[in-house]
C-alpha cells in the first residue's frame, strides 16, 4: 500500500490547525455575546442558520426537493402562526422563488428545458394573473399593500407553481410522490382533528379561540374542528378534497395492493374529517366530485348505480331525520334547508353587495375585503360586508369582469381536462389519476360557493399542481405507451 494514504488529510485533522480554531472560537464568542445581550432567540438564530443555508443549497442543487416542501408547507404553514406567530406565508414564495433561482443558475452551465412550460395551462394563468396586475391601477383599491398580501393566494402562486411542475417535476415517479405526500399529510391532519375532537384543543389552540376564533368554531357548545389547518372550513374542505381524490385513486390502482390500502386509508380519513369539522359546504365535494366520476366513466349502467347513490345520499340529508342525535350529522343536514337563518344571512350580504358593485364591473380591489380588507381598510363597506364564499369574493375584489374571468379560466382547465380522461388518455393508471383530480377540482369549485375554500392553503396549492398534472397526462401517457411498446419489441 502506498504511503500516500497515510498523508491524506481528513476534515478532523482541520481541528488541528490554529486558523479553523480560531475561526471556531470566534463564532462561539460572538454567540455567547449575542445570547448574552440579545436574549436565547440569537442561539436559536445561530443553529437555525446552517440548516437554512444547507437546504438553500440543496434545493438550488435539486430543485424537486423544493416541491416536496412547498407541499409540506401548504398544510402546516397557517397552523404553525398558533405556536410561533410570524408571517410564514411569506416563506412559501421564499421557496417558489428558490427553485426559480435554481433554474436561473443552472443555465450557466446545462441547458434548462424551458420549452416544457409551452402550455395552454401557461398560458390561461398568465392571462389571469394579468387581470390581477391590472388591478393595482383600480381606482376604487383603498390599498396598495393589501394588493401584494391577497394576489398571491389569488393567482401568483398558479402562475408559479405551473410552469415548475411543467419543466422540472412532469414525470409519473413525481406525480406519485405528489400523491404520497399530499395522502400522509391529509392523514395526520384526520389525526390531528381526532385528538382535537376527543381531548380538546391544545394550549397554544385555545389560545387562539380565546382570542376570537371561538366565535366561529365553537357553535352550541361544540367544537367545530380545525386541526392543523387555518380554520375548520379549509380543514373540512380540504378532508373532502382528499376524501374525493384518494378514494378514486383507490379504485384506479390496481397494481399495488398496499398503495391501494394506503389510498383507501386516506379517503375514509378524508370524508371522517369532512364530517368532524362542521363545514356545510364541503359535503359538495364529494357530492358534486362523485357525479363527475360516474359521468366520466362513460357506462349508462354505472351512471345510473351513481345517479341513485347521489339520490339516496341527499335524500338522507334532506328528507330524514336519521343520526339527528350526532352532532356532526345534524349540522351536516342544515346544508340542505332553504330557511337555514346562515344561509339567508348570506343572501342579504349577496343583495347588498349588487346593489355596490353595480357601478363597478371591476370590482372594490383585490384585498378590499375579508381579513385583509379589515387589516389595511378597516372602515370601507367591502371590509365591513362579509362574502363567505370564494366566488363572491373574487366578485366584490374583481367585480363581474374577474368573475367571469376566473369561472372561464377555472372551466377551461376543469373541460380539458375531463377530454382527455374520456377521449385521449390511453393508460389506465394516468387516465385514474386524471380522473382523480378533475373530480376533486369541481367538487372544489362548486363548494367554494359556500365557503372560500379555493385558493386558500392547502387546497389552492393541491389544485394549481393538479392541474398542472392533468396537463401533463398526454405527455406522460406518451411515454408509457412508448415504454410498452419497447417491452413488447424485446425478445
Amino acid at each position: 500500500m502506498s504511503s500516500e494514504v497515510y498523508k491524506k488529510v481528513s476534515g478532523a485533522s482541520w481541528l488541528q490547525k490554529p486558523i479553523p480554531i480560531l475561526i471556531m472560537l470566534g463564532v462561539q464568542l460572538v454567540m455567547a455575546y449575542g445570547i448574552a445581550t440579545k436574549g436565547l432567540s440569537i442561539g436559536i438564530l445561530g443553529i437555525a442558520l446552517p440548516i437554512v443555508i444547507s437546504f438553500v443549497l440543496a434545493v438550488m442543487l435539486y430543485p424537486q426537493i423544493g416541491f416536496y416542501t412547498l407541499f409540506f408547507q401548504a398544510f402546516v404553514i397557517l397552523g404553525a402562526s398558533r405556536y410561533v406567530p410570524a408571517q410564514w406565508g411569506l416563506t412559501i414564495d421564499g421557496v417558489l422563488f428558490l427553485m426559480y433561482g435554481s433554474l436561473f443558475f443552472k443555465t450557466f452551465h446545462q441547458d434548462v428545458p424551458w420549452e416544457k412550460a409551452k402550455s395552454d395551462i401557461t398560458l390561461v394563468a398568465f392571462i389571469w394573473y394579468g387581470y390581477l396586475l391590472f388591478q393595482i391601477v383600480n381606482p376604487e383599491a383603498a390599498s396598495r399593500a393589501a394588493w401584494f398580501y391577497a394576489m398571491r393566494g389569488l393567482g401568483l402562486y398558479m402562475l408559479l407553481i405551473i410552469p415548475l411542475i411543467l419543466i422540472i417535476f412532469d414525470k409519473r415517479q413525481h406525480m406519485h410522490g405528489f400523491f404520497i405526500i399530499w395522502g400522509i399529510m391529509s392523514f395526520l391532519g384526520t389525526l390531528k382533528g381526532a385528538q382535537q375532537l376527543v381531548l380538546g384543543p391544545d394550549p397554544f389552540e385555545q389560545a387562539w379561540l380565546d382570542k376570537g376564533a371561538a366565535e366561529t368554531h365553537i357553535l352550541f357548545g361544540k367544537l367545530r374542528v380545525f386541526s392543523f389547518y387555518s380554520d375548520a372550513g379549509q380543514f373540512g374542505g380540504a378532508q373532502a378534497h382528499a376524501g374525493v381524490v384518494f378514494g378514486i385513486l383507490a379504485l384506479a390502482q390496481n397494481r399495488n395492493f398496499w398503495l391501494r390500502v394506503f389510498y383507501i386509508v386516506v379517503a375514509l380519513g378524508g370524508i371522517y374529517g369532512m364530517f368532524i369539522s362542521g363545514t356545510r359546504g364541503a359535503i359538495a365535494v364529494p357530492i358534486m366530485g362523485g357525479a363527475l366520476y360516474f359521468v366520466l366513466k362513460k357506462n349508462i349502467y354505472v351512471m345510473v348505480i351513481g345517479a341513485i347513490m347521489g339520490i339516496a345520499f341527499i335524500g338522507f340529508f334532506k328528507y330524514t331525520t336519521i343520526g339527528n342525535n350526532i352532532d356532526q350529522i345534524r349540522r351536516m343536514r342544515t346544508a340542505f334547508d332553504p330557511e337555514d337563518k346562515s344561509l339567508q344571512v348570506r343572501l342579504e350580504n349577496q343583495r347588498k353587495l349588487k346593489s355596490y358593485l353595480a357601478s363597478r364591473p371591476i370590482g372594490g380591489g383585490i384585498g378590499s375585503s375579508g381579513n385583509w380588507g379589515r387589516r389595511f381598510s378597516p372602515n370601507t363597506f367591502l371590509a365591513n360586508t362579509p362574502t363567505d364564499s370564494w366566488y363572491v369574493m373574487i366578485w366584490a375584489e374583481l367585480g363581474i369582469v374577474g368573475l367571469l374571468l376566473h369561472l372561464g379560466v377555472l372551466f377551461y382547465i376543469l373541460g380539458k381536462a375531463c377530454y382527455l380522461a374520456m377521449f385521449k388518455i390511453r393508460d389506465d393508471w394516468i387516465r385514474g389519476t386524471t380522473t382523480a383530480m378533475a373530480c376533486g377540482m369541481f367538487g372544489v369549485m362548486v363548494a367554494s360557493y359556500g365557503n372560500g375554500v379555493l385558493g386558500q392553503f392547502p387546497t389552492g396549492p393541491m389544485i394549481y399542481a393538479s392541474m398542472a398534472f392533468m396537463f401533463l397526462s398526454t405527455r406522460m401517457d406518451e411515454e408509457a405507451q412508448a415504454e410498452k411498446a419497447t417491452a413488447t419489441a424485446e425478445p
